[in-house]
C-alpha cells in the first residue's frame, strides 16, 4: 500500500468524535446575523424604513440619502457584532460566489465608516471574470450593485452585501441579474392575467424551495485522490461489493460523524437566515439531502449558494469534504438539485394550489395549463438551463431523470385536461355566487396531492408546486430558474393577448379562457408523461411524439441562441443578444476546460500512478511464475493473470497517449463551439471509458496493498 493511500485511512479511521451542543432553540438564534426588516424597522426611522420596503416590495429606486442611512445602520449593526469588513457578495459567470472585502476603518479618521456610496456601488476587477467576449482583458472596469431584495448578512467577521455585477457598459455578467428581470417578467405577466379573476392582486411573487443532495467523504480519503481534488468526480474507481442496491441507506440511520456534521451546518445556517428544515439520507451511500423550506426566489436562490458554502466550511471542521459533484462515483446515484417553485400572490394565493371552489379552480387552471404549454414550447430552452458536463453524467443514468423534457401531472389531473379538452362545455350558474362547472361536475373539485409522485420525470407537478428534478446539484439555480420564470411570463404574455381576442369576438370572459385553455391543452399534449421516464420504451415514445433528446452540454446549449430564445430573452427585458451569445461561449468554454482538466487527471494518474504499479506487481507474478517453474509445478493460471495485466497496460498505455495527441488536436480548434463537441466527442467519448475500463480492472487484479489509489469501498461507507 503507497503511503498517501495508507496514512489516508489510518487518519480516516482514528477520528475523534466532534461533539456539537445546540445553542439554543432554533427560534432564539434563527437570523441572529441578518440585517433584515426587523433590523432595519429598529435602527432606521420610520420615513427611511418606508423607502427601503417599499423598494424590497414595489421595486422602487433607493435614494443616496436613504442609502447614507441604511449604511450607517447596518454598519453600527455589523460592528457591535464584531464584524470589521464588508464585500458585495456577488454571483460571476463562473458558477460560485465572488467577494473582495473592504474594511470599516479609515485609517485618516481613526474610526469606521461606511457610507451610501460604498452600500450602493462598489468597483471589483472584471478583467478575470468570465465574460465570454463582451469584455477584453486590458479592460478591467466592472460594477456590483446593492440589491435591496436579498438582505445584508455577516459571514466571519464580514458584512455581505448581496449585489449585481455588470460590466463597464452595462451588460449582465452574473446569474442574479437576469433571474431578477425574469421574475419581474413573469410577476407582470401573472398579475395581468390575474386580475383577469381577482382586481385586488396587485403583485405575484416566484417562491423556491431547493433540495440540495449531496455526498460527504473524510477529508483525508479526498485528499488521496488528485481526481477528487481536481476536477469533482473519481474517474477512475470499481464499484464496490456493496453499493445502493440493498435500498438500505435511504432514510436509513444518520452516521455519527454526519449527524454532527448536519447539525453544526445547520446551526451556522440558521443564523444566516437560511431555514433549514429537513435532512436524511439519500440512495447512494453517503450521500445525503437537505432542505429548506419555501422562500422568495430571489432570496432561495442566494441562500442555496450560501449554504453550500456555509457546508464546504463547516466540513473542513469535521475533517470532512463535501462534494456536490452530479456524479462523484460512478455506478452510484448522482447528485441533483429538486427545484420546487410555485407562484404565490400578494393576496396569499398559491396559484398552482387547487381548491374546493369552481371559480379558484379555474384560476388554478389557467396557470397549470399555461406552465405545461411553456416548457412544451420552449423544453429545448429548459434543457439548456440545466446543462453541464457534470449533469450529462447524472441524466438519463436511471436514476435521475431523463435528457428529454416531459412534464408529470397524475392520473386524476390528466382526467381533468381530458375532460375540459374534450367536454368544454360550461354551464355558468348566476345568483349570489357566480362559479363554472367544467364539463362535468366532479372537476371543479380538485384534490391537493390526489396523486402518486414520479421520481423519473423532470418536471412533475406536486400538488401545489411544479419540481424541476433535472437541476444538477453543483449547479447555480439561478440559470434554470431564469428560463422557467421567462419562458411562464412568455406563455402568459401570449395567454391574455389571445383570451383579449375571443372577448374582442364577443366571447364571454369566462368562456373565452375555457377556449384558449381547451386549445393549450390539445396542443401541449406531448410533453405530457405519466410512465416511466428511465425506460426505452419512453426513448422511443419521445422520437414519435417529436421530443428533444440532447444527451450532451454542447449540443443542448444551441437552444439558447436561436432566434426564438433570443425573441423572448429580448421581449421580455432579461438578456440581449450580445449577453446570450456571450453566455453560450462562456458555457461552451467551461465545459471545455472542465473536460480537458479531468482529460489531463486521467492521464496523470494513469501514466504515473496506475501503470508503474501495475508493473510493478506485474514483474512480482513473473519472479513467481519463473519459481513455480523451476519447481515443476504449473504456472498457467499466474500466466494468464500476467498477460490479463499486460493487456491492460497496454490498452492505458496507447489510449492515453491517443487521447493526448487528440486533445492537442482540439485545442488548435478556434470556434468554441465546434471545440466542445470535440471535446465531447473526439476526447471524452472516445476515450474516457476504455481508460476507465482497463484501470478498473487492473484494481481487481493488482495486490490491494500495492493499489495507490483510494478505492471506492474505504470512501463511501462513514460512521
Amino acid at each position: 500500500m503507497t503511503t498517501l493511500r495508507k496514512t489516508a485511512l489510518e487518519r480516516a479511521n482514528s477520528r475523534p468524535k466532534i461533539k456539537v451542543e445546540s445553542p439554543g432553540r432554533i427560534s432564539e438564534y434563527f437570523g441572529r446575523d441578518v440585517f433584515g426588516l426587523l433590523e432595519m424597522q429598529k435602527l432606521l426611522a420610520p420615513d427611511v424604513f418606508k423607502k427601503v420596503s417599499r423598494a424590497i416590495d414595489a421595486g422602487t429606486k433607493i435614494d443616496i440619502e436613504t442609502a447614507d442611512a441604511v449604511a450607517s445602520a447596518a454598519k453600527s449593526w455589523a460592528t457591535t457584532k464584531g464584524a470589521t469588513h464588508y464585500t458585495h457578495w456577488f454571483q460571476p459567470l463562473t458558477g460560485s460566489t465572488a467577494e473582495k472585502h473592504d474594511t470599516f476603518f479609515d485609517a485618516l479618521s481613526g474610526i469606521e465608516k461606511f457610507k451610501g456610496t460604498a452600500l450602493v456601488q462598489q468597483e471589483p476587477d472584471a478583467s478575470s471574470f468570465p465574460s465570454g467576449g463582451i469584455r477584453s482583458t486590458f479592460e478591467a472596469r466592472g460594477y456590483t450593485a446593492w440589491d435591496p431584495t436579498s438582505p445584508m448578512f455577516i459571514y466571519g467577521v464580514t458584512l455581505c452585501i448581496p449585489t449585481i455585477f455588470v460590466s463597464f457598459t452595462g451588460e449582465l455578467l452574473d446569474n442574479k441579474a437576469p433571474l431578477m428581470k425574469a421574475v419581474d417578467a413573469v410577476d407582470a405577466a401573472a398579475t395581468r392575467v390575474v386580475q383577469l379573476f381577482d382586481k385586488k392582486v396587485t403583485r405575484v411573487k416566484p417562491s423556491l424551495g431547493c433540495e440540495q443532495e449531496y455526498f460527504v467523504v473524510d477529508k483525508d480519503l479526498y485528499n488521496a485522490r488528485p481526481d477528487l481534488v481536481m476536477g469533482g468526480r473519481t474517474v477512475f474507481g470499481h464499484n464496490p461489493a456493496r453499493g445502493q442496491q440493498l435500498d438500505d441507506h435511504y432514510f436509513g440511520s444518520i452516521p455519527p460523524r454526519i449527524y454532527n456534521f448536519m447539525k453544526d451546518f445547520e446551526i451556522e445556517a440558521l443564523k444566516l437566515g437560511i431555514p433549514v428544515s429537513t435532512r436524511h439520507n439519500e440512495v447512494a451511500p453517503s450521500q445525503f439531502e437537505v432542505a429548506p423550506v419555501f422562500e422568495d426566489i430571489n432570496v432561495a436562490t442566494d441562500h442555496n449558494q450560501l449554504l453550500m458554502d456555509v457546508m464546504s466550511k463547516v466540513a473542513e471542521g469535521h475533517n470532512l469534504k463535501v462534494l456536490f459533484h452530479e456524479k462523484p462515483f460512478a455506478g452510484l446515484n448522482g447528485t441533483g438539485k429538486h427545484n420546487n417553485w410555485s407562484l404565490i400572490t400578494n393576496t396569499g394565493i398559491n396559484l398552482f394550489k387547487p381548491s374546493s371552489s369552481a371559480r379558484e379552480n379555474l384560476l388554478f387552471l389557467v396557470f397549470f395549463v399555461n406552465t405545461i404549454k411553456a416548457v412544451y414550447e420552449y423544453a429545448d430552452l429548459l434543457r439548456a438551463s440545466i446543462a453541464s458536463a457534470g449533469n450529462d453524467h447524472r441524466l438519463g443514468a436511471n436514476e435521475a431523470p431523463p435528457a428529454i423534457m416531459s412534464v408529470f401531472i397524475g392520473s386524476t389531473l390528466t382526467s381533468v385536461l381530458d375532460e375540459l379538452e374534450k367536454n368544454g362545455n360550461v354551464k355558468v350558474e348566476k345568483g349570489d355566487n357566480m362559479y363554472m362547472k367544467l364539463g362535468i361536475d366532479k372537476i371543479p373539485q380538485i384534490i391537493l396531492d390526489n396523486t402518486d409522485r414520479n421520481r423519473t420525470s423532470p418536471f412533475a407537478f406536486t400538488g401545489n408546486k411544479f419540481e424541476f428534478r433535472a437541476v444538477g446539484g453543483a449547479q447555480n439555480v439561478a440559470a434554470p430558474m431564469t428560463v422557467l420564470n421567462l419562458i411562464v411570463a412568455q406563455q402568459l404574455n401570449e395567454f391574455y393577448t389571445e383570451v383579449e381576442k375571443e372577448i374582442g369576438k364577443g366571447a364571454e370572459k369566462r368562456m373565452a379562457v375555457v377556449n384558449v385553455l381547451r386549445k393549450y391543452i390539445k396542443d401541449s399534449k406531448k410533453i405530457r408523461f405519466e410512465g416511466d421516464g428511465y425506460s426505452d420504451e419512453w426513448v422511443k415514445e419521445a422520437a414519435k411524439r417529436g421530443l428533444e433528446n440532447v444527451k450532451d452540454t454542447p449540443r443542448a446549449l444551441d437552444a439558447y441562441i436561436t432566434k426564438k430564445s433570443k425573441k423572448i430573452f429580448e421581449a421580455n427585458g432579461v438578456l440581449s443578444e450580445k449577453e446570450l451569445e456571450a453566455r453560450n461561449e462562456i458555457y461552451w468554454e467551461n465545459y471545455i476546460m472542465k473536460i480537458q482538466i479531468e482529460s489531463r487527471v486521467m492521464g496523470d494518474l494513469a501514466a504515473n500512478h496506475i501503470v508503474p504499479t501495475a508493473v510493478n506487481y506485474q514483474n512480482k507474478l513473473i519472479q513467481n511464475a519463473n519459481g513455480l517453474k523451476g519447481l515443476g509445478i504449473s504456472n498457467k493460471e499466474v500466466v494468464k493473470v500476467i498477460e490479463k495485466i499486460s493487456g491492460y497496460i497496454h490498452t492505458i498505455q496507447t489510449e492515453v497517449d491517443s487521447m493526448i495527441e487528440e486533445r492537442k488536436r482540439v485545442n488548435k480548434i478556434e470556434d468554441t463551439r465546434e471545440k466542445a463537441i470535440a471535446y465531447c466527442d473526439d476526447v471524452k467519448g472516445k476515450y474516457f471509458d476504455k481508460i476507465r475500463y482497463a484501470v478498473d480492472k487492473l484494481e481487481l487484479l493488482v495486490d490491494d496493498e500495492d493499489w495507490p489509489l483510494v478505492k471506492y469501498r474505504e470512501m463511501l461507507f462513514l460512521r
